[in-house]
């Protein structure tokens, strides 16, 4: 691989952009995601804290996904029609979904006070259809889209993991941003989905290699499985420390109230990595690498 031609270097420059992008996404709008799902488990008075403790956000959390797809339209057209052939009833979910909650985040603030709970009930199913949509199209492009009831039952894991990392993400905001009640209950909410997303974790990275003997190959072959090592890892001990800082926080016996937040957005980053790293080469793995769905050159240039 000569990375002084463009021909190269380019694609690759544009799918890290795309692979951050979209990890920003997953983090800065998996909080407002896990705060909507959350929208349900609250007092009415609570639910106006939740929400307000997001607006400031909320607009610029979204463009994330935007320039994410963007990204893929433009310097991997091959791929984007494949990829939205593959999951466009996944995609069409996540779409109203997103609908849903923009029309009742605007609209929960101006209607009368008996039509507010219709509005909140909304934000949350708005929430919880775009989070297990997402799951889905992630267990979808991990298992390269395999037709088979394995494939579909490993989305579906997905699609039950990556709700409760939102909601953890969402929790530990709320340990951040809100103070009395709704801390003290965004403390159990935030122990309880941390170690339902441990549990996901651990059952998506043991699975996952199953669908790809490269993948197996790649994490498990000598000498990587050495040196990769630390990633596994440094995820346990993020884990156990994000149980310890909401903990230190609850029992008062600390102040540092963004540990939390910052450990599991951690967790997120090194979960990224792992997905990037078992994909890499391929855009759509074992069918499609970068180099083969990337634009032309002079398009990329432009």
């Amino acid at each position: 691989m000569d990375l002084t031609q463009a021909s190269i270097w380019l694609p690759l420059f544009f799918f890290v952009a795309m692979g951050i992008a979209m990890l920003s996404y997953v983090v800065l709008d998996g909080y407002d995601l896990g705060i909507g799902m959350l929208l349900n488990r609250a007092s009415d008075q609570d639910k106006d804290m939740m929400i307000a403790s997001i607006g400031p956000f909320w607009d610029a959390n979204e463009t994330w996904i935007v320039l994410g797809v963007g990204l893929l339209l433009v310097a991997f057209p091959l791929a984007h029609g494949l990829i939205l052939t593959e999951l466009y009833l996944p995609v069409a979910v996540m779409l109203l979904g997103l609908i849903l909650r923009g029309v009742s985040f605007d609209f929960r603030v101006k209607v009368n006070i008996e039509q507010k709970p219709l509005w909140n009930f909304l934000f949350y199913v708005g929430s919880l259809l775009a989070a297990i949509s997402q799951g889905i199209m992630i267990g979808r492009l991990i298992v390269g889209f395999e037709s088979g009831i394995l494939g579909w039952l490993f989305s579906i894991l997905v699609a039950i993991c990556l709700p409760a990392g939102y909601i953890l993400l969402g929790s530990t905001w709320l340990i951040l941003k809100t103070e009395g009640n709704l801390q003290k209950r965004a403390f159990i909410w935030a122990k309880t989905s941390l170690w339902l997303t441990a549990f996901g974790v651990a059952l998506v990275s043991l699975a996952t290699p199953y669908f790809s003997p490269e993948i197996m190959h790649k994490w498990f072959a000598w000498p990587q499985i050495l040196w990769l090592s630390p990633v596994p890892i440094a995820t346990v001990i993020l884990f156990l420390l994000a149980h310890r800082f909401i903990d230190a926080v609850e029992k008062k016996t600390s102040t540092r109230e963004w540990l939390p937040f910052a450990s599991v957005v951690a967790i997120f980053w090194l979960s990224f990595f792992g997905i990037a790293y078992s994909i890499f080469p391929y855009v759509i793995i074992g069918e499609m690498t970068l180099w083969q769905a990337a634009a032309a050159t002079e398009s990329l240039w432009v």
